[in-house]
């Protein structure tokens, strides 16, 4: 194994308001001598930050680990593949050649070899990594799912003013490939209801004409015929809900009222307007739908949402290979297509983060549901078979990447064994991964719930991964 280091939602703890600081600080400077003032200091710089936002870059249809982050040069040809591995700020790691510029951010990144579940249908895997569970039943509708990460935060009544709690970019490409992603398991609300549901934006942010709904009151109406709208839609809802009594309607109700308060709030509304970050801040993302993804995921933290989920878009050539479900063209498609493209993004994203002093607080995690079949061409049950230049889904090992927001950086944990086909050291299941994630952003991950019946249930039964922890 490589180690290197260069509701009931009241069980969270929720930070001291500006009040509560000035009393506790009163308190301290007329009862407790210098000597207990700075005990009481140094435990509280001991304990962990809680991250404020988390981005969560999903990598649809599962990044061959082997090809990326977790080389296998010594491995028989069949297995290791074409590309070269080279070297990182990390003594002794090595990732793909082609992630270069992620290859200079690895003292930032924690780096997990041995995530393993052993779903292998890409719709019910993704249930697994963002929601740290296996889908409830196979072929049972999404309200059934797991809430994912952002749901949950919802319902944790987290987030500031008018945007939403939780955002995932899932951008449309005309005449691309099917939109398997959006029949995925877990990306939203499930059983806590329509209600915490995150906002989807499906627009192409590289576009010029790139905009997420009407973020402004037509010439023609005031604020006050506005607000006037406003009163007469809760009135005719109020009376639709008390005829039909359902949760969406209550939801609808919610979502209305936060798009009159959008309307009201120019500051929000900015925070969709890629138009105003510079030129060189958006070439620096790439000037491509994943990349102006990301920047928009980061204005959107940097405004108050706890939650920005970007899936990887449809693009590919269908019967081909499309997101990063590279059952042929493997290799082609890793290094032209999908490589250059998350290597730029992220690594601007990490860069963007730290110059704004908000690495610390925001927690950025990388990964697909799965990974691919250790054997070029090899094809397995359930899969979808593999071409002599493909991999076939493998979810028995693979990398998920972390960075910031509580975590250390310029580590690896777990590993593979030596042909990337199972782990050898330390598995991490994605209930962990959960586990983490919700431990750094603040959230027991004991955190008792109760789904539509009432029955008590538990957020998550996995155990932060404390070795990545800071």
């Amino acid at each position: 194994m490589e180690t290197h280091q260069a509701c009931r939602g009241h069980l969270i703890s929720a930070p001291m308001s500006r009040r509560e600081l000035l009393r506790a600080g009163a308190l301290g400077l007329f009862s407790l001598g210098l000597p207990q003032l700075l005990q009481a200091r140094d435990a509280a710089a001991a304990r962990p930050r809680r991250a404020r936002a988390c981005i969560l870059l999903f990598m649809w249809g599962g990044p061959a680990h082997q090809d990326t982050w977790d080389m296998k040069p010594d491995a028989p040809a069949e297995y290791r593949g074409d590309f070269r591995p080279i070297a990182t700020r990390i003594p002794g790691v090595r990732i793909c050649e082609h992630l270069p510029r992620l290859a200079r951010h690895t003292d930032k990144l924690a780096i997990l070899r041995s995530m393993s579940h052993p779903d292998v249908d890409h719709t019910t895997a993704t249930h697994y990594l963002l929601t740290g569970r296996g889908v409830p039943r196979r072929g049972g509708p999404r309200t059934e799912d797991w809430p994912g990460y952002g749901s949950v935060l919802s319902l944790l009544g987290r987030g500031r003013g008018p945007l939403p709690p939780s955002v995932s970019m899932m951008p449309v490409v005309p005449n691309g490939a099917p939109r398997f992603v959006e029949a995925s398991h877990g990306q939203d609300a499930g059983w806590l209801g329509p209600l915490h549901h995150p906002m989807r934006i499906d627009a192409d942010a590289s576009k010029p004409g790139y905009r997420v709904g009407e973020f402004g009151l037509p010439v023609d109406v005031s604020v006050t015929r506005a607000d006037g709208r406003r009163l007469l839609l809760r009135d005719l809802d109020r009376q639709r809900r008390a005829r039909e009594g359902r949760r969406e309607v209550a939801a609808m109700d919610a979502h209305y009222e936060r798009a009159f308060s959008l309307l009201a709030s120019r500051g929000a509304a900015d925070a969709f307007d890629l138009s105003r970050e510079p030129q060189a801040v958006r070439e620096r993302y790439g000037m491509n739908i994943h990349g102006q993804a990301v920047l928009q995921a980061r204005r959107l933290v940097e405004a108050g949402v706890p939650l920005v989920t970007v899936f990887w878009q449809n693009d590919g050539i269908t019967n081909v290979s499309v997101y990063w479900d590279t059952h042929s063209r493997n290799f082609i498609d890793l290094k032209t297509r999908l490589c250059p493209v998350a290597d730029q993004a992220f690594s601007a994203l990490l860069e963007d983060l730290e110059q704004r002093g908000l690495l610390d607080e925001t927690l950025v995690v990388w990964t697909g549901e799965m990974g691919r079949t250790p054997r070029v061409g090899q094809s397995v049950v359930g899969g979808a078979g593999a071409g002599r230049d493909g991999r076939d889904h493998w979810p028995h090992v693979f990398t998920t990447v972390l960075a910031g927001g509580g975590v250390k950086g310029g580590m690896v944990h777990g590993a593979s064994d030596r042909h990337a086909a199972y782990p050898a050291e330390n598995p991490t299941s994605p209930a962990d991964l959960a586990a983490t994630v919700y431990h750094c952003l603040g959230v027991d991950p004991r955190l008792p719930l109760s789904d539509r019946l009432g029955r008590p249930l538990t957020l998550c039964e996995g155990a932060p991964i404390q070795a990545i922890l800071r």
